[in-house]
């Protein structure tokens, strides 16, 4: 696991393989990252939006963006934490993410970003 903490917001991500919904000979291997956000500052903020930057080293670089995470654009009281999975297909079983969450202060609507860690994505067949 690893985990970052930006104005008093940490983000904690951990990584598995997935073999199960892998193909590795059809370059086809499955991750699924679960992610923590701990809201441990002093203000009620929310998720706008997310920014990944995916590295395959089988394919080239991308970015993804979009509004909040899985449909949600989670509010967090201070104290509170939210919790969700998501996947990453790659085509090579070696790669890595790492991102950004834009978020609000609800009582000022003050936008700040939010540091996701870069972790790796390691499937099987690399980890001997």
């Amino acid at each position: 696991m690893v985990s970052a903490i930006t104005e008093g917001v940490k983000v904690s991500v951990e990584v598995t393989y997935q073999p199960e919904f892998s193909s590795p000979h059809q370059q086809h291997f499955v991750f699924t990252y679960k992610v923590n956000i701990e809201n441990n500052s002093a203000h009620t903020i929310q998720l706008m939006r997310r920014k990944w930057e995916i590295f395959d080293a089988g394919d080239e670089f991308k970015i993804v963006e979009g509004d909040g995470v899985v449909g949600q654009q989670p509010i967090l009281e201070p104290g509170q934490s939210h919790q969700y999975i998501s996947g990453c297909n790659l085509k090579s079983g070696l790669g890595k993410m790492r991102g950004s969450y834009i978020m609000e202060k609800i009582k000022d609507g003050k936008i700040f970003q939010v540091n996701i860690p870069e972790f790796q994505m390691i499937s099987q067949i690399f980890d001997n």
